[in-house]
């Protein structure tokens, strides 16, 4: 397939002899940052397909992805839309995925890159990977789907830490909590190499396996509880601080938050 470009963006696809499609985010204006053209590329490149037999996710230019590009970020629309509701549903189409997936986490996994990493099955780290999940000083509620995947790899507390306190972490630091299963200097070598042995598995088996951990690790939502998040997060995205968060973050200062 051919690198589509979408604002300023582009995802490149490549289908491997060996069964492993590799897609590599482009933005290198915005260290990877991904906005709705990018993530409507990757949606369509998650299709599943028989021939695609496991999934390597990376970032171009050293660089995994910065997060999602808060210029096209904005409070809710007027048909009841969230601004991310396209990444959240892209990533649980890639969570989903009959095939297994593997980030090759180089330089930073921020925010809507962190969870594209926590979406995929494993993740290897180069040393200079780091982590760090900033919707508390963005003024935004981060979704259930999202704040679900941290607390399964790393646990609640921990959890807690990365987006209550926006703690930065170390590629070391986030092998030591699980967040990344491997982090070594040849960390793409290891990613391809995992990648071709999890293609080569039998692939009923390996979906089969996937569907029943995922299924076994998420406990449904109510949906008085999803109406109760949804509009929790809707109030936020459309809230003062999360204008001033996001001033901020473009600016460069301090946020100056009023709770409103």
């Amino acid at each position: 397939m051919e690198p589509v470009v979408a604002t300023g963006a582009s995802l490149n696809v490549e289908d491997r002899d060996d069964g492993v499609r590799v897609l590599t985010l482009s933005n290198p204006a915005r260290r990877n940052a991904l906005d709705d053209g990018l993530l409507a590329r990757l949606d369509a490149a998650l299709e599943p397909t028989p021939r695609v037999r496991a999934l390597l996710v990376r970032g171009a230019g050293g660089a995994f992805c910065s997060g999602y590009d808060l210029t096209h970020l904005g409070p809710p629309g007027a048909d009841g839309r969230l601004p991310d509701d396209l990444l959240v549903e892209c990533l649980l189409k890639l969570e989903s995925h009959p095939a297994p997936s593997v980030a090759l986490v180089e330089g930073p996994a921020v925010g809507a890159g962190f969870d594209l990493a926590a979406s995929c099955d494993f993740r290897i780290g180069a040393p200079n990977a780091v982590f760090l999940m900033p919707p508390a000083k963005l003024g935004i509620v981060y979704s259930p789907e999202g704040l679900a995947r941290a607390a399964r790899l790393v646990g609640v507390a921990r959890a807690k830490q990365l987006f209550l306190a926006a703690r930065k972490l170390s590629a070391r630091e986030a092998l030591d909590w699980g967040l990344l299963d491997d982090c070594l200097a040849d960390a793409e070598a290891r990613a391809l190499a995992l990648c071709a042995t999890l293609a080569s598995h039998a692939p009923l088996a390996v979906s089969g396996m996937k569907e029943s951990f995922g299924r076994l690790a998420r406990a449904p939502l109510e949906e008085a509880d999803r109406a109760r998040l949804r509009g929790l997060r809707a109030a936020a995205f459309g809230s003062e601080d999360a204008k001033e968060g996001r001033a901020a973050f473009l600016e460069k200062r301090p946020p100056r938050f009023s709770g409103r």
